[in-house]
């Protein structure tokens, strides 16, 4: 079992920035790809970013490229997501995500994922 405990979230406004954590426990978090997904009220649960084994690998979807970095410490068991240029339809539950891989991919689809955080709401102001 891998236990994932996201914090970070808040209230910003428009423009402003959010660094989300992930802490991981439980295996050895070197071994699992993650991933940052969110919901927004009444919409399906998005991946936002993914990251490799190593962070050798990343992806950033479309609608946060250039606002939005995913990154990880092996080290500290934590993976974050940097989110800069915040805007009200960021508004989300995010959540990050665990799979095991050590190949060095990333993984797209929230089917892959086996673990889950619980979630830390990010609320944007306009």
């Amino acid at each position: 079992q891998v236990q994932l405990v996201e914090s970070g979230g808040g209230l910003v406004q428009a423009g402003g920035s959010l660094t989300l954590s992930c802490a991981a426990s439980g295996r050895t978090f070197s071994n699992y790809a993650m991933g940052w997904f969110r919901q927004a009220p009444g919409k399906e649960r998005a991946l936002v970013a993914a990251i490799s084994w190593s962070g050798g690998s990343t992806y950033v979807a479309d609608s946060v490229k250039g606002r939005f970095t995913i990154s990880r410490d092996n080290a500290k068991n934590t993976v974050y997501l940097q989110m800069n240029s915040l805007k009200p339809e960021d508004t989300a539950v995010y959540y990050c995500a665990a799979v095991r891989d050590r190949s060095g991919s990333y993984y797209l689809n929230q089917r892959s994922y086996d673990y889950w955080g619980q979630g830390t709401q990010v609320t944007v102001s306009s």
